[in-house]
């Protein structure tokens, strides 16, 4: 389902993925049956092509983890989490364009 430079996160995964990450990580929490979640995947496949080597954009299925989803206190999706260091550093809830998205990545990598 993701992209090449996509990392499908998991439970198992998103400590090291995410939370050690050393590049900001945009975490796009999404379900199979979600007409936005489907909207903004195209966008995130591109930003995650442009940003290899500057950011990291990851997918959470919440039905598949839905102790992440709860931990992060995701109620609605598409929620985009922006972490650095480790750290949410923006919410993002719904779709958004992708220059909004940019101007976020671009902010984190800086």
């Amino acid at each position: 389902m993701a992209a090449a430079n996509i990392v499908t996160l998991s439970e198992a995964n998103f400590p090291a993925e995410v939370l050690q990450s050393a590049q900001p990580v945009l975490v796009d929490f999404w379900a199979e049956w979600c007409g936005p979640c489907k909207m903004i995947a195209p966008v995130l496949d591109e930003l995650a092509g442009e940003y290899a080597g500057k950011a990291k954009i990851g997918k959470v299925n919440v039905d598949d983890n839905q102790a992440l989803a709860g931990q992060f206190r995701v109620t609605a999706i598409p929620t985009l989490l922006l972490f650095k260091n480790g750290q949410v550093i923006e919410q993002i809830v719904g779709m958004r364009s992708k220059r909004d998205l940019k101007s976020s990545l671009d902010k984190a990598a800086a």
